[in-house]
C-alpha cells in the first residue's frame, strides 16, 4: 500500500516533507570552528565577544537556535487547531493536477433543468390537493439508492391514483440491519413543500383510516403503466381508502407521460434532500478533497456480495476465486442473472464489474496522471487492502470517508449504512469526475444528478467493447490506451436522449423531458 492509515490522522495524509533546519548549519559551523578549542572560563571577553558574534549571524543570516520557542514550520504550531482547519495545507507545495485533457468537462449544450408542468396536470394537482380519502403508503426495501428510486416511484403512483402519501417507510435491510427511518436521512419539511403542488404528502394516515381495511399488494408486475395501475388498484382503493404497496423496484413503466416524467425529476433531484448534518459532514469532506485540487470519485464494487450476485469473480487468486464459486453454491438465490453463463462468458459481455487493476488501466488510458485525487466509495473490497494495491500503486493520493473525517465525525452513524452510503453519495456528487466499476442504483441516480447540474462529467465504461482489448496480450500499452480512448469519446457524461421504449429511466437520462436548451433537442444530441 501505498500509505498507512493512522488513528490520528488530519483531513488527508501530507507527504512527508524535507524542513530545512537552520540551526543545523548552525551546528556544522561550531564543530569545524577553531573557536571550539578556546577555554571560556579563562577568557571571559571572548566568551562576550563570541556571543555578540553568534546573535550577530542569527540576526543577519535567519539561522534559528536550537532552543528558540519559534517553530520552524508552521506544520508544527498550535496543532491541535490545525488538525481542525483546512489551514492544514497552507504554506505546502501541494502537487495540483494541471489542466489537461482528463479533466475536460463534456459540452452540456446549454441544456438546462426543465421542469414546467401542463395546464392539465396542474388542474389535477389542484383537485388532488382537496382530497383527504385515499392514502398511499410504501414500504421502500434495499440500500439508500434503491430506496429513492422506490420513493420517486411511489409518488408518480400516488399522482396518478389521486392519493395523499404518507412518509415512506424505510425497509430494515436485512444485510445491513440499518433502522433508520425517513427523516433520519432525508428532511420530510423540504420534501413536503416541494411536492405540494404536486402530491399531498402526509406524516401518518389520519384517524379516520387508521382502522380501514388496507388494500395490499406485494406482486405488481413489472413496468406498469399508469392505465395499469388504476385499473389494478383505484376500484378497490376508492373503496377502501389505503393501500399498501411494497417492492416497487422496477415496478413503473420507464415510458411514461411527459407531466410524470418531469415529477419523477422534481422527486428525484430536488424533493429529496439529505438532512442537515449529513449535508454538513458531507462537504466538509467533499472540501477536504477540493483542497489538493480537482478530484475523481469512484464508486468501486468489489464487496464480496457483488461477486456472488454478479456471478463474476474477482480473480486476486485462485483461492479468493474458490471462495466466491463456493459461496455461489451454497446461496444460488443471489444470483441475478439466472443464466449457465460462466464467469468468463458474463466478463467478455460485459456483465462483470471492472477489477482494480481494469479501473486503473482504465483512468490511465483516459489521461489520469499519478498525481490524481481520488475519493473511493463502496464497502469493504473483498480481499482486504490488497483487492485496492493495483489502485492505490499508481494513484497514491487515494482516500475515503474513514481517511478524510476527523475522530469522532463518523462515529454518530456507526451501524447507519443509508446514512454513510449518503455521506458518500454527497462528496462524489461535488466531484470533478465520477465513474463506477460498475452498474447500480447509486450510478444511475448520479448520471443523472449530474447532467441535471450541466452534464458535469461522468465517465460510463464501455465494457463489453473494451474487455477484450484488457485480455489481449499482444497490445502495446501506446495502442492500448488510443483504443480505449476512442471506445470512451462518447461515454463522458455528454447529453444523450432518453429514447422511448429503451428501458432508460429518466432519473438517469432527464434529456428531454426534465431538461431543454434554445433548440430542437431531437436534432441536436
Amino acid at each position: 500500500m501505498a500509505r498507512q492509515k493512522s488513528k490520528h490522522l488530519s483531513y488527508i495524509h501530507i507527504p512527508s516533507k524535507i524542513i530545512p533546519f537552520h540551526h543545523s548549519l548552525l551546528f556544522k559551523s561550531l564543530k569545524t570552528s577553531p573557536v571550539q578549542t578556546i577555554q571560556f572560563s579563562t577568557s571571559p571577553k571572548l566568551f562576550v565577544l563570541l556571543l555578540f558574534l553568534l546573535l550577530f549571524l542569527t540576526i543577519q543570516l535567519g539561522i534559528r537556535l536550537p532552543f528558540s520557542p519559534v517553530p520552524c514550520s508552521p506544520l508544527f504550531s498550535n496543532a491541535a487547531t490545525s488538525r481542525q482547519s483546512t489551514h492544514l495545507w497552507q504554506g505546502l507545495d501541494i502537487p495540483h493536477n494541471i489542466s489537461n485533457e482528463f479533466w475536460k468537462q463534456p459540452n452540456g449544450m446549454a441544456y438546462r433543468p426543465c421542469l414546467e408542468f401542463s395546464e392539465e396536470y396542474r388542474l389535477q394537482s389542484v383537485v388532488m390537493a382537496t382530497n383527504k380519502r385515499k392514502y398511499v403508503l410504501v414500504v421502500a426495501s434495499g440500500g439508500l439508492n434503491q430506496q429513492k428510486l422506490e420513493i420517486v416511484d411511489a409518488v408518480v403512483i400516488a399522482h396518478i391514483l389521486g392519493a395523499a402519501l404518507v412518509v415512506p417507510i424505510l425497509q430494515v435491510n436485512a444485510i445491513w440491519g440499518d433502522e433508520s427511518e425517513f427523516s433520519d436521512i432525508f428532511d420530510f419539511e423540504h420534501f413536503r413543500k416541494v411536492l405540494a403542488e404536486d402530491v399531498q404528502v402526509v406524516s401518518s394516515l389520519p384517524s379516520t383510516h387508521v382502522m380501514a381495511r388496507i388494500v395490499t399488494d406485494k406482486q405488481i408486475p413489472l413496468l406498469r403503466s399508469p392505465q395499469q395501475i388504476r385499473s389494478r388498484y383505484l376500484k378497490r382503493f376508492n373503496r377502501e381508502g389505503v393501500l399498501l404497496l411494497r417492492g416497487l423496484n422496477n415496478k413503473l413503466s420507464k415510458d411514461l407521460p411527459k407531466d410524470l416524467q418531469k415529477l419523477r425529476c422534481k422527486v428525484a433531484f430536488q424533493a429529496l434532500k439529505f438532512i442537515a448534518p449529513i449535508m454538513e459532514l458531507g462537504s466538509k469532506l467533499a472540501a477536504r478533497m477540493r483542497s489538493r485540487g480537482p478530484y475523481l470519485a469512484l464508486h468501486l464494487r468489489v464487496e464480496k456480495d457483488v461477486w456472488i450476485r454478479t456471478g463474476c469473480l474477482p480473480g486476486l487468486s485462485p483461492e479468493s476465486d474458490k471462495i466466491i464459486q463456493e459461496q455461489r453454491k451454497l446461496h444460488p438465490e443471489l444470483l441475478t442473472g439466472r443464466s449457465n453463463m460462466s464467469s468468463h462468458e458474463r466478463k467478455i459481455t460485459g456483465q462483470c464489474p471492472l477489477t482494480t487493476l481494469e479501473v486503473s488501466r482504465l483512468l490511465k488510458a483516459l489521461g489520469a496522471q499519478s498525481n490524481t485525487i481520488i475519493f473511493w466509495a463502496g464497502g469493504k473490497p473483498f480481499g482486504g487492502p490488497a483487492a485496492l494495491q493495483f489502485l492505490t500503486r499508481e494513484f497514491p493520493n487515494f482516500y475515503n470517508k474513514e481517511d478524510l473525517a476527523l475522530p469522532d465525525e463518523l462515529t454518530p452513524f456507526e451501524n447507519k449504512s443509508s446514512i454513510l452510503a449518503a455521506i458518500d453519495y454527497i462528496v462524489c456528487e461535488q466531484s470533478d469526475i465520477f465513474m463506477p466499476s460498475h452498474g447500480g442504483n447509486m450510478g444511475h441516480l448520479l448520471q443523472g444528478s449530474r447532467a441535471f447540474a450541466g452534464h458535469k462529467k461522468f465517465i460510463s465504461p464501455n465494457k463489453r467493447h473494451m474487455i477484450p482489448y484488457f485480455l489481449d496480450p499482444t497490445l502495446t500499452e501506446s495502442e492500448f490506451n488510443r483504443i480505449v480512448k476512442s471506445l470512451h469519446e462518447n461515454s463522458l457524461g455528454q447529453p444523450e436522449l432518453r429514447m422511448d421504449g429503451a428501458r432508460r429511466d429518466v432519473t438517469a437520462y432527464p434529456v428531454p423531458e426534465c431538461m431543454c436548451n434554445d433548440t430542437d433537442t431531437r436534432s441536436t444530441v
